[in-house]
């Protein structure tokens, strides 16, 4: 049965705190599983230098928070949302300490603030759920060699921190990274939306469907609590309405890797690119290596 793993990015402290629940909510009416990642630090969503999205589908007061507003400590005020979701059997990792922050500095950070920025994000989350993380997500699919790394060292069973076709082992310049990668296979509402301005987010849905039913294999299909969860809720079930009809299996990414052998995945250098309907550089999947 061909599988569609669902990635959610808590990406805000009102996105956690609303679209979160409802997402949860949602996946349980459709008997269907999922990933949340969320961000555990400071919500500065106001400081995003991109703020296309942000201004077109954030609130005011997130769009506040940082520069007008203080930033409020996600972890801190939305911890019942994160023991809520773990404990209702939903697969939880890591997005980001400071999601803004990683988004602007983490193609050009040296070693020790990549290192920081991961660490203090995973301890948080072992206060919040008394668990160490399994899995990461990169905030914007923006990573660095020193992030890829820590992700080998800390342990972490696979990482989705980029944009590609199929699960591989990363290698970044000349290094390989031993731990896989499950990279977004599909295109983000947001993005169809800022491509084709005169579709509705009904007719995104209708496109993603489409394509992941034309374009053979599993795929992972990222979702963000502030949009899913709260703007394109009735299209999103629409989604998973028409994924259902199709028999596809609704899972989660740790799912994907359950049925990975690391061992046997192919080894593919990553780069950093523009992808369509989304500025600025993000790490995708490149060709294999050697």
């Amino acid at each position: 049965m061909k599988r569609i793993a669902l990635k959610i990015d808590a990406d805000t402290c009102l996105g956690t705190l609303t679209g979160v629940p409802a997402l949860t909510a949602l996946l349980k009416k459709h008997e269907a599983q999922g990933s949340f990642f969320f961000s555990l630090g400071p919500d500065s969503s106001g400081r995003q230098n991109t703020t296309d999205s942000l201004k077109r589908f954030y609130g005011l007061k997130t769009r506040l928070y940082g520069r007008l507003l203080p930033s409020p400590d996600i972890g801190k005020r939305c911890r019942d949302i994160l023991c809520q979701t773990h404990e209702a059997g939903f697969e939880t990792g890591i997005h980001a300490w400071n999601r803004v922050a990683w988004e602007e500095r983490i193609l050009d950070a040296d070693n020790a603030w990549s290192k920081t920025q991961i660490e203090q994000a995973e301890k948080r989350f072992s206060e919040l759920l008394s668990i160490r993380a399994n899995a990461h997500a990169a905030a914007g699919w923006r990573s660095n060699r020193h992030a890829l790394r820590l992700t080998q060292r800390l342990g972490f069973s696979y990482a989705s921190d980029c944009r590609g076709s199929q699960p591989f082992i990363p290698v970044i310049d000349g290094e390989i990274v031993a731990c896989p990668q499950i990279p977004t296979t599909l295109p983000t509402f947001d993005e169809i939306l800022t491509l084709e301005s005169s579709f509705t987010p009904e007719a995104v849905a209708e496109h993603i469907l489409k394509l992941s039913t034309v374009i053979p294999g599993d795929h992972v299909f990222n979702l963000r609590a502030e949009l899913e969860g709260m703007l394109f809720t009735s299209a999103f079930e629409h989604l998973l309405n028409g994924w259902k009809e199709a028999g596809f299996s609704l899972v989660a990414l740790r799912d994907l890797r359950s049925s990975l052998e690391p061992a046997e995945l192919p080894r593919h250098e990553v780069r950093f690119e523009e992808i369509p309907g989304r500025p600025g550089k993000r790490m995708i999947q490149g060709p294999s290596f050697p």
